[in-house]
């Protein structure tokens, strides 16, 4: 499909209502404009879409939080070994 668009004031271009079908395109969704070659290129802007194991996530939560609370006891240990930091 090929249609003539018009550049209006501040550089408003409307797309015609036929080429928002044909890209499944309505008010508010954001599109992606990048010079090729040349050419302007628009197309939609789609977040892609992840299938992801809840029990994965879990588990990687599960295994940051325990590097995090073995740095914490590192970092605490040196503070107390350099006398930087007080226990009493």
């Amino acid at each position: 499909m090929r249609v003539v668009l018009r550049v209006r004031k501040k550089g408003v271009i409307i797309l015609p209502k036929s080429l928002r079908e044909a890209l499944s395109v309505k008010e508010g969704d954001e599109l992606l404009a990048e010079v090729k070659d040349g050419k302007l290129v628009i197309k939609p802007l789609r977040p892609k879409v992840v299938d992801v194991d809840p029990e994965a996530v879990e588990r990687l939560l599960r295994e940051e939080r325990i590097r995090e609370e073995e740095r914490y006891v590192r970092l605490v240990r040196n503070a107390v070994g350099t006398g930087h930091w007080s226990t009493s």
